[in-house]
């Protein structure tokens, strides 16, 4: 484990008795944009993955595996108010906790169902998995009407995740049938949109690679453990190397696919660069490691992408701070200072890989030096 772990202080800064704010001015919550259910829950995953990280290890104190606890209570009963009857759930919503105008969000869905799966393997207490799994058999229930790719990624690795699960719980026992269906539908539905789309200079699952790009593999290398389809690992190994290449400048250290227009067949735009593309990657790659031949190889893509938030970056600027606060982006002009919630929690996931594959990435570095 690094010997610096991080500070959680700007997360709770972030997080009032409602839940996690969506945007910052600086390091301040800027209340007047509210709340969103996608935030709370990448919040949920967070705090549940990163209590089970520190608390496998020596001498963490206990005050910050509770910290980390309150802030899950604080994001769960979020998400229970935020599910609707028919188990989606409602994305945006005002300081003063009304909602606010929207289409319903396919990502959002399959994002929430993530987390809630993570949270379930990971908090402790049956009072807790209680909720959870209400809220994950409603969700999947809702899941069959997607009809976006990331909200098929997200739902199929929170379906296979569960599917691949040994615990001996008798609500899982029942869910797993209907989790078989949604890991095939969703598996074969991206291995479609990759056949579609995909050509010998074209790895990629649509006409333009844009945002959150590398749970689409990380999903289908998930899939692959349950149904053991070699054409998904296949296809994940090709569309993550493909994305390794359009996301790496010429000196070697990550550029993330800028949202100024993002990449296509004729052009790849450097600006703005966002922190959850780092995420997302660093997320494949920590995946891809124990799915695929040669580890090394995402072992130093994880390193390159805890060293993005850290200077190895375009800019040549740190996007993180001391208190685990994460800006909001690089932009030609510089950095964005504000640290929003989907930035500084796709630094805190980033820094959890890291941490979990340190002794790996600390071996490979010693070879190569």
């Amino acid at each position: 484990m690094p010997a610096n772990p991080v500070d959680f202080t700007h997360l709770e800064r972030m997080t009032d008795d409602t839940g996690l704010l969506e945007h910052a001015f600086g390091a301040v919550p800027r209340r007047a944009e509210g709340y969103t259910t996608d935030d709370n829950a990448r919040a949920l995953w967070t705090v549940a993955a990163w209590h089970d990280c520190l608390s496998r290890q020596k001498n963490v104190p206990a005050d910050m595996l509770n910290r980390l606890m309150r802030l899950a209570d604080i994001y769960l009963a979020f998400l229970i108010w935020a599910q609707e009857p028919d188990g989606h759930f409602y994305n945006n919503y005002s300081y003063d906790r009304h909602k606010e105008n929207e289409a319903p969000s396919d990502d959002c869905l399959g994002r929430t169902l993530w987390s809630c799966v993570q949270a379930w393997k990971y908090l402790p207490g049956a009072d807790r998995k209680y909720p959870l799994s209400v809220l994950l058999e409603r969700g999947f229930d809702a899941a069959a009407s997607l009809k976006h790719p990331r909200g098929f990624a997200y739902t199929l690795a929170a379906a296979s995740e569960l599917c691949a699960s040994v615990a001996d719980d008798a609500w899982l026992h029942r869910m797993k049938p209907q989790l078989g269906v949604r890991v095939h539908q969703f598996e074969a539905k991206l291995i479609a949109l990759y056949q579609e789309n995909a050509d010998s200079d074209w790895h990629w699952f649509e006409p333009a690679v844009t945002y959150s790009n590398g749970i689409i593999p990380w999903s289908l290398l998930k899939s692959w453990k349950v149904t053991g389809n070699a054409q998904a690992r296949t296809i994940a190994k090709q569309s993550l190397d493909f994305l390794m290449t359009k996301m790496t400048a010429p000196a070697g250290y990550l550029r993330p696919v800028g949202n100024k227009g993002w990449c296509t067949r004729t052009q790849l735009a450097q600006w703005d660069q966002q922190p959850v593309e780092i995420m997302a990657l660093a997320l494949a790659a920590d995946e891809a490691a124990s799915s695929l031949p040669v580890p090394d190889r995402y072992y130093d893509l994880i390193r390159k992408c805890h060293a993005w938030f850290h200077g190895a970056n375009d800019l040549h600027t740190v996007s993180c701070t001391a208190e685990g606060g994460g800006n909001d982006g690089l932009r030609r002009n510089g950095i964005n200072r504000n640290q929003g919630a989907e930035s500084t929690l796709s630094y805190l996931l980033t820094e959890l890989w890291y941490t979990e594959n340190h002794k790996n990435i600390e071996k490979l570095t010693k070879q190569t030096v």
